[in-house]
């Protein structure tokens, strides 16, 4: 079996163990503070690391260096501590791209593939290699691959001279890079995120945004080549602000949901035409607005702007010892079934996979 083959099965497990402890990744967040670019590092217990075993244990065996028969190899040390009667943990940190992730999230969530509305569903055929084969055009053939494969020829058949160290690649010892046509979704893709934070808005309740947010986009980057991400904070007022202080800022004070609403339709109107973006407008907050005023304003921008614009409206309520909750119930009771606004309720970690089915579930 190649090393190649090895390395695809253990990715293989890596994934069903990801699989399997699905729900603890998503609702702790061990992964979300390992990312680089476009890979994400997972501590994985639990899984024996392969090793070299030389014999049998307390046995003698070849050593090296200065020392004479019968000479000890070393006296015990004089470490702190009790002696533990459990066997130590590995934890393993392997890499999983962002696609990988999105497949498992779809996977285990039974997602639908996105179809980008209007006339903006373009794909676009690119070339993808990916590694090595022992038949091709000039053109890809790679001398290092070829050279290396000649030598282990040369040295395995005992006629490579180090003091003539000239090797010459027959037929049969060259590599040529292979590649796949993969199709790549080019439509473009926003997500505006609003967050009340005001104070009834805790860490905890953050912390939920937070984590979803991040499944959020794993699944939508699968399917938009280009994927930009917005931030809009609010209380009695809303500004936009970058990710860390969009997740790290508390205020005090009422909360006036409309100043959202109205600054993600100026960015929209700016930045992102509606007959070339899709837009994903999602906002949390624990549903206690200052005014049944103010919540008329909003489902007012709702029908008139939002809705016919946008791919979806996702609204995701988090619950809060705090907050009255009332804004869900005030928008369920104006859009019924209206499959362009997406209600979700997430009452505490565990349901933040439910939600995400919630907002993703019907592909759009």
């Amino acid at each position: 079996m190649s090393i190649k083959e090895d390395h695809n099965r253990f990715k293989d497990i890596v994934k069903g163990k990801v699989k399997e402890d699905f729900k603890k990744y998503v609702t702790q967040g061990e992964m979300i503070g390992k990312r680089e670019n476009d890979f994400v590092k997972i501590p994985l217990p639990h899984i024996e690391i392969p090793n070299f075993r030389y014999g049998p244990k307390q046995q003698g065996g070849v050593g090296q260096g200065q020392g004479q028969p019968g000479e000890g190899v070393g006296e015990p040390g004089d470490g702190q501590g009790q002696a533990g009667e459990n066997p130590g943990e590995h934890l393993l940190e392997v890499e999983l791209s962002m696609d990988e992730l999105a497949d498992i999230l779809g996977e285990k969530l039974e997602l639908p593939r996105i179809e980008p509305k209007g006339n903006k569903n373009i794909e676009m055929e690119k070339t993808r290699y990916s590694g090595m084969a022992p038949v091709g055009p000039e053109g890809l053939r790679n001398f290092k691959s070829s050279y290396k494969k000649a030598l282990k020829r040369y040295v395995s058949s005992g006629i490579y001279n180090p003091e003539d160290p000239v090797i010459v690649p027959i037929r049969r010892d060259f590599q040529y890079r292979s590649f796949k046509k993969v199709t790549k979704p080019m439509a473009k893709a926003v997500v505006i995120y609003m967050m009340d934070v005001s104070g009834s808005m805790g860490d905890e309740q953050k912390e939920i945004v937070r984590l979803e947010s991040f499944w959020i986009n794993t699944w939508l980057k699968k399917h938009y080549k280009g994927l930009e991400t917005r931030f809009i904070i609010h209380d009695a007022a809303a500004k936009e602000v970058d990710e860390d202080t969009f997740f790290r800022t508390s205020e005090s004070g009422g909360t006036l949901i409309s100043s959202a609403y109205k600054l993600c339709q100026q960015i929209i109107e700016t930045d992102y035409p509606v007959n070339e973006w899709n837009i994903y407008p999602f906002h949390f907050s624990d549903g206690d607005n200052w005014s049944g005023e103010d919540t008329r304003l909003c489902t007012k921008l709702l029908k008139e702007f939002f809705l016919p614009k946008t791919n979806v409206f996702c609204y995701g309520q988090v619950e809060s010892k705090y907050g009255s909750g009332q804004f869900l119930k005030d928008l369920q009771k104006e859009f019924g079934t209206d499959e362009r606004i997406i209600c979700s309720q997430i009452e505490s970690r565990d349901k933040i996979l439910d939600s995400i089915k919630d907002f993703l579930g019907k592909g759009k």
